[in-house]
């Protein structure tokens, strides 16, 4: 005797027998735009099986009819674009650089290359951006601590750093006048007063005068040997203008006279054995590609 089968009053699709609170399940098929593509995508997967390598099988696989090998691809792709750097690398290697700076092709690819090294190597501290962050110089502004920016000068600092490892590195640190007791508490204000009005005239007032002649005289006698008598510091021993705009550490007086306190001792990391000379060149000339506009 065969079982009644119940249809469902709105749909006229029979029920599986199957009720949960109330509910009645449809027993509908499944939709053909569904079945389709589960035996489209079978029919793929088995292609594929067959036509490339896909499967393995303990100590190998197969190796498909085609017999494509990604290993060689991506060798081969690999020789391809070291065979296309060969051919602007090696000028970069051989040419000077007012030769390379006035080849636009060969500075596209300075571009293209630079900004990829500069991004791996050099954007953790300086930013993607190169305009630098606290207590990071801005490489964009065209204000150098040392050196005048040239592409030979950039290159120079990658290659020995500041304050880095290398044999020849570049040296240089300010004093803690304060904290090491060389100046006292006044003397270190009046030295912040006098600085600050370098690139502040409108600092100087009639209350604080006074101060500030003070600390020009503490300035001569303890900042004027690096810095200068004029203050506008020596690039070639990477001691800072201070009367510009430009200021690594911040230049609102607070920050000038923490610095004169504490001292400063900045590090760049040396690239001489992280880069090839070739990455160096290239990542000098991009630096001052960058910075190419700024007065």
């Amino acid at each position: 005797m065969s079982e009644e089968v119940e249809v469902d009053p709105v749909t006229g699709e029979q029920t599986t027998g199957h009720e949960w609170n109330g509910i009645k399940e449809l027993d509908t098929a499944v939709p053909r735009g569904i079945l389709i593509f589960i035996i489209v995508t079978h029919l793929f997967a088995f292609g594929y099986w067959v036509l490339m390598p896909a499967f393995p099988i303990g100590w190998t696989y197969t190796k498909g009819l085609l017999g494509i090998n990604q290993h060689e691809v991506v060798e081969q792709a690999l020789v391809q674009l070291q065979d296309e750097r060969a051919s602007w690398t090696q000028k970069i290697d051989q040419l000077p650089f007012n030769e390379i700076q006035a080849d636009q092709a060969l500075m596209t690819n300075v571009r293209d290359s630079g900004r990829q090294l500069f991004g791996d190597n050099c954007a953790a501290c300086h930013g993607q951006d190169a305009r630098g962050r606290s207590n990071y110089p801005d490489l964009t502004d065209g204000d150098w601590l040392w050196g005048d920016g040239s592409p030979e000068a950039i290159a120079e600092t990658l290659r020995v750093g500041i304050n880095s490892g290398h044999a020849e590195t570049r040296m240089a640190q300010m004093p803690a006048f304060g904290r090491d007791a060389i100046l006292d508490r006044q003397q270190v204000r009046q030295a912040a007063l006098y600085i600050y009005s370098l690139s502040h005239p409108d600092a100087s007032t009639p209350e604080n005068i006074d101060q500030i002649e003070g600390g020009r005289t503490v300035f001569a006698d303890n900042c004027a040997g690096c810095h200068g008598e004029n203050a506008q510091g020596d690039r070639e021993a990477g001691i800072p203008n201070l009367t510009d705009q430009y200021w690594l550490y911040g230049g609102d007086l607070e920050t000038i006279i923490e610095t004169i306190h504490g001292g400063r001792a900045g590090h760049m990391p040396t690239w001489d054995e992280r880069l090839t000379p070739t990455e160096m060149k290239t990542l000098a000339l991009y630096v001052h590609d960058l910075g190419a506009g700024a007065p």
